[in-house]
Order: structure tokens, then C-alpha cells, then sequence
């Protein structure tokens, strides 16, 4: 998530003209914000299901089915380079090579 930059030391003026420039995000009206109502009121289902924590979705990965280890390794450079320049998941393509390289034995 991209972190927000802090609006401290901006004067007012120049804040209340970020605003009015921000076409997403325009600024409500007296009448607008007098006719807003609760979220719970509108959505009461998913309010309730929030409450209860059933929206939630769970943080992080599934656990697998067989855990992994975290370890200190020391590889050759060019070694490390290779796996590398192969993009995402190259550990996981050493582990796989790893396995192959165990299996033979």
C-alpha cells in the first residue's frame, strides 16, 4: 500500500486547493454530508458479517502442506545471478533443483 505523504507544514490554503483539484474526490457539500447515513444502516448484512469477522480474509499464504525451512546458504555469484535473472519464484526453482539433485542420489 502506498504510504501517504504528510500534509504538516503545508499551509491551509495550498491543502484546501488539493482538494478542490482532486476530480475523484471532490469535496462534499453541507447537503451531501447531512444526507449520509451510517454504514450499518445502508448495509446491515455485510455490517453484520464484518462485525463477525466473515469478510475476512486470512493474512499471508495458505499453510502448505509441507513446511519449509528457513536457511542461511552460500551459493557461487553466478550461481545466484542465474537464478535470479529468471524472475520471480527462483527460489523456488533452486529448491526444485535441489530436490532433482537428492533424488538422483
Amino acid at each position: 500500500m502506498k504510504k501517504l505523504k504528510s500534509l504538516k507544514g503545508i499551509p491551509e490554503e495550498r491543502v484546501q486547493e488539493m482538494i478542490a483539484s482532486d476530480p475523484d474526490s471532490p469535496e462534499l457539500t453541507d447537503d451531501e454530508l447531512a444526507a449520509m447515513r451510517p454504514f450499518a444502516e445502508v448495509l446491515p448484512d455485510l455490517a453484520a458479517k464484518m462485525k463477525n469477522g466473515v469478510t475476512q480474509r486470512p493474512v499471508g499464504r495458505p499453510p502448505a502442506a509441507q513446511k519449509k525451512a528457513s536457511v542461511s546458504l552460500r551459493l557461487d555469484q553466478d550461481v545466484l545471478e542465474k537464478f535470479k535473472s529468471t524472475g520471480p519464484g527462483w527460489q523456488t526453482r533452486i529448491n526444485e533443483a535441489l530436490r532433482r539433485a537428492t533424488a538422483t542420489h
